[in-house]
């Protein structure tokens, strides 16, 4: 394999060990014609040692590109995607923490885990999917959740995919969303209803849906809990003027795809 086919193999598999669903629907789906991945999602913060540009340093230095630049005001974020000149390479969602947004509180936790990062590991392989590199206590665990979801997450689970995303596209079988939709929930697995089972859909030239997240046990500094980690992600997307497939991504649906990993109950 090359670096960019390790690379995404490792993801892959540090993905799968925290996200147990993943790998059953992949096997399910899989049933219905080939899985293509359409895109992975990395979080991280704004700070200068492991902002946006630090964590995409790891795949433009392998042929990925900046297409796209997107803006969360409510969740406080801000992202990019990334595509390879290879068309069948997955695309790459990186978004990011705006800390100086959120109390100083949030803004210490937040300060003082990445304080205790290696500068020197942020740039070595494999970095995208190490994980934590901090102790933080349930209490902090719990301080961070009441103020964003997606700063928990990150304290909890730290550097990794997010998720990953199947093409309906390329699902001979299933190629329709809805589908796929009705294949999962009768297999018994959760989906994501923020904004509805289908976020987006053909006036936008793309369609997403999601489980929510696996419930999985990460010791913290004091105690084991179970905490939502990982989920997967589906995307049907839509011929532009041209003919081609839309290769971008809608900021008001992935905003809702970001609840798939709320810990506290999601609003219909």
């Amino acid at each position: 394999m090359n670096k960019l086919d390790t690379l995404f193999a490792n993801l892959w598999q540090d993905y799968i060990n925290i996200t147990p669903s993943a790998h059953k629907i992949h096997d399910l789906l899989g049933m219905h014609g080939e899985i293509v991945n359409d895109h992975i999602a990395l979080r991280t913060f704004n700070l200068e040692k492991v902002n946006l540009d630090k964590i995409s340093a790891h795949f433009t230095n392998l042929g990925y590109e900046e297409k796209g630049q997107y803006t969360f005001e409510q969740k406080k974020l801000r992202a990019k995607h990334f595509e390879h000149p290879e068309a069948n390479r997955p695309k790459v969602f990186i978004s990011e923490l705006l800390v100086e947004e959120f109390s100083e509180q949030l803004q210490a936790t937040v300060k003082s885990m990445v304080d205790q990062i290696d500068t020197a590991a942020v740039a070595a392989e494999g970095f995208v999917y190490s994980g934590v590199h901090w102790q933080i206590s349930s209490e902090q665990y719990d301080a961070l959740l009441q103020e964003s979801e997606y700063a928990a997450w990150m304290a909890a689970w730290g550097f990794r995919a997010n998720h990953f995303t199947v093409s309906s596209n390329h699902l001979d079988a299933l190629n329709q969303l809805v589908d796929i939709n009705d294949t999962l929930k009768n297999a018994g697995f959760e989906l994501n209803t923020s904004g509805g089972e289908i976020k987006g859909g053909e006036e936008v030239l793309l369609a997403q849906s999601s489980t929510m997240a696996d419930q999985v046990a990460v010791k913290f500094s004091d105690i084991e809990r179970v905490i939502p980690s990982c989920f997967y992600e589906f995307a049907q997307r839509y011929p532009m003027s041209n003919g081609q497939l839309y290769q971008g991504f809608v900021a008001a649906s992935a905003d809702k795809i970001f609840e798939s990993t709320n810990a506290r109950k999601l609003d219909s």
